[in-house]
């Protein structure tokens, strides 16, 4: 059975986020899940800081992202971030971005991020303790 869980905010896309025609460059998709993480990490009590007070940074490996819509300056929108629980020591993202007045899917994407020592060097193969311990109070383990 698969376990995960989401967090859903809002904002408004910047004027600084869009190009000379007012849409949003697709680089700045990667952002919006960021924004998500953020988000999410502050919902459960999983933030950036919280890995590093534990010994531990969680770098990017993998991000994907599949374009279905654009998105102009001035829109409102969605962005649902999904923990998906899996045994090994990786963080596993998925995303959706959606037009909020409208509910259209704009972008779906995923991203798997690592454990390192706070030094950037030791990869973890197996799940810190504190994070096996996050995982067990939210019924992730």
């Amino acid at each position: 059975m698969r376990k995960y869980l989401t967090h859903s905010i809002e904002q408004d896309v910047k004027f600084s986020e869009v190009d000379s025609l007012g849409v949003v460059w697709h680089g700045h998709y990667p952002q919006y899940f960021e924004d998500g993480r953020e988000a999410f990490g502050k919902q459960y009590n999983l933030g950036y800081l919280d890995f590093y007070s534990n010994g531990f940074v969680v770098p990017i490996v993998n991000i994907q992202c599949d374009y279905k819509l654009f998105l102009r300056y001035g829109d409102r929108i969605t962005i649902e971030t999904t923990y998906v629980a899996n045994l090994a020591a990786k963080i596993n993202f998925e995303y959706r971005i959606l037009k909020a007045n409208t509910q259209e899917l704009v972008v779906t994407g995923s991203s798997v991020q690592v454990f390192l020592n706070a030094d950037g060097l030791g990869l973890q193969l197996n799940n810190p303790e504190f994070f096996q311990n996050w995982k067990e109070k939210y019924g992730m383990a």
